[in-house]
């Protein structure tokens, strides 16, 4: 599969699109004046604790405050056992608890590498993340020693706390927080408050994963590195001098946000300590892979700038790097413009005639599989699952495309065979697979609904191009003009028993509520003006809604 990655840049925004073999199958947007938070560390100041909830709300200087939940808060570390029969209890429980501790740390892991790596499970589990237990005669010193992990306990009003965001702000929602920094580079992610050695899913080679192990131990005792790393899937048969490179850059990093914090502590406001890369940066680090056959950039000062990064970071992409000065635009000669349009409609139609409808809400969203004008040729059945299975590739494209996240239920044909439910679910998951997003699929119910859940870090493409409609708030319809009609006649009945001295009543509404009052319901009108005695005029007011109506009493 050949990819393509395609930078435009304005004044006004960035904008990387990838192609799969010409088709675009993800798009990242960054407006200038709203660049993104995630990666960002900030040092914090906590302005209120929540011991309900296990949370705090600690200000970083945006419009809102952000979230950090004590599940995301480094863990203390607990007294070790010192007797044997606990030492042996504490190692038991230890045991147990080793497949929770890594998938804490994995999640962490995956904030930083902007969707890219996933760490394996079955590593050396991380000492620091795992709560130990604490041997005591009495059980209330057990009590004691496990509420100092309450939140309320770690942190009180206007403390300072180093923080990094791992989510950005969502709707209402304030940014998501940890204290679990964590510091991405080509090949690497350092966890300085961890002393883990992950390894990316992505790579499958146990030969290789157990070089990336060994040389990253060996590399972290020579240069004496404190904390953790996980290779992301880019270190995937890179040799162990760039490995070294990239474990003295971010050694470097981590040292100069120490010293920015020490800093800013004589502040009272909350300060930036590091800033993540600008888009265009950012996606040379972490979309361009051994499969990506050439990077377009339509601006000249960004293409020195990447041409700069590449070279330094990334060398064997740097000869594919090209500098675009054609005079159509860019996002134009390769229809991203035209994928994006489509990309932001409720219908998706499948090249078979049938077609999806997906609906994004609050909560969840939902997509909808429909058969639509494709009737096959065999029978209902093998139409169902025909339908369904090229379903499975539109999904899993526009998941990405629109970077839908949270729970997500596809509603696909109902089908009777067993066998085909499978297949539609392999196939699903094998489409999902090329999605750098966590995903968790279930299984198909007998309604031929799946549930599924998909990481989400960043606004969808809706959310962030889209606003809700100014006349019918976001709810996708508005009243008819025969509804409004019928509330206009109730409204003029209920002034008349109010008020006793209008002579006239003056109707102002939308064209459209106007004309059905002066032809469909001219009847109505003319009874309720004998009823009342009054005389009933109508007034059109462009500037209303189909919604919106005045009655004035002369």
């Amino acid at each position: 599969m050949s990819e393509e990655l395609l930078i435009n840049v304005s004044p006004v925004e960035s904008r990387v699109a990838v192609l799969d073999n010409g088709v675009l199958s993800e798009i990242y947007i960054e407006r200038h004046h709203k660049l993104g938070l995630v990666g960002n560390i900030y040092l914090g100041t906590v302005v209120r604790v929540l011991p309900g909830m296990q949370a705090a709300f600690v200000e970083i200087g945006q419009s809102r405050t952000a979230f950090l939940h004590v599940n995301d808060m480094q863990r203390e570390p607990r007294v070790l056992p010192t007797t044997n029969k606990a030492l042996d209890k504490a190692n038991k429980d230890l045991a147990d608890d080793q497949s929770d501790s890594d998938k804490s740390l994995s999640d962490t892991a995956n904030s930083a590498q902007s969707n890219s790596d996933q760490t394996n499970g079955n590593q050396i589990p991380d000492i620091s993340a795992v709560t130990l237990p604490v041997v005591s005669s009495k059980d209330s010193d057990n009590a004691t020693v496990a509420s100092k992990s309450l939140i309320q306990h770690r942190l009180h009003e206007g403390q300072r706390v180093l923080v990094q965001v791992t989510k950005d702000q969502l709707g209402s929602k304030g940014a998501r927080l940890t204290t679990n920094v964590s510091l991405p580079s080509r090949y690497l992610v350092y966890l300085p408050s961890s002393d883990h050695i992950g390894i990316s899913q992505r790579i499958d080679n146990e030969e290789e994963r157990t070089r990336l192990k060994t040389e990253l131990g060996s590399l972290m005792q020579t240069v004496n590195l404190q904390g953790g790393l996980i290779a992301r899937t880019a270190a995937e048969r890179v040799p162990v001098d760039k490995l070294e490179e990239d474990i003295y850059y971010l050694l470097q990093l981590w040292r100069t946000i120490c010293a920015r914090k020490q800093e800013m502590k004589q502040h009272q406001s909350s300060e930036l300590i590091y800033q993540e890369l600008s888009l265009p940066l950012r996606s040379i680090r972490d979309l361009v892979h051994a499969g990506t056959e050439k990077v377009i950039v339509d601006n000249a000062q960004i293409y020195e700038q990447v041409c700069r990064f590449a070279k330094e970071f990334v060398p064997f992409i740097e000869a594919h790097i090209v500098h675009y000065t054609a005079e159509p635009a860019l996002f134009d000669v390769h229809r991203v413009e035209e994928d994006l349009r489509d990309a932001l409609k409720r219908r998706v139609d499948l090249k078979s005639g049938g077609y999806l409808i997906i609906d994004q809400t609050e909560a969840m969203t939902t997509i909808d599989v429909n058969t639509g004008s494709y009737v096959g040729g065999r029978s209902l059945e093998d139409t169902v699952y025909k339908t369904n299975l090229e379903a499975t590739h539109a999904i899993a494209s526009q998941l990405r495309l629109r970077n839908l996240g949270g729970i997500i239920i596809l509603d696909f044909i109902d089908m009777l065979e067993q066998e085909h439910k499978d297949d539609v679910l392999t196939s699903l998951r094998e489409q999902l697979t090329q999605d750098y997003a966590k995903t968790n699929i279930t299984q198909v119910s007998e309604l031929g609904l799946v549930e599924m859940t998909r990481k989400r870090t960043r606004e969808s493409l809706g959310q962030l191009l889209c606003e809700p409609c100014l006349t019918c708030q976001g709810r996708g319809f508005v009243k008819t003009a025969e509804t409004v009609c019928f509330e206009i006649f109730r409204e003029i009945m209920r002034c008349a028993r109010t008020y006793n001295s209008p002579k006239k009543f003056t109707v102002v509404a939308h064209a459209a509520v106007i004309d059905l009052l002066l032809t469909s319901e001219a009847d109505t009108v003319a009874d309720l003006e004998y009823l009342l005695g009054r005389v009933i005029t109508f007034e059109v007011e462009n500037l209303y809604t189909q919604e919106q109506y005045d009655i004035v009493l002369d």
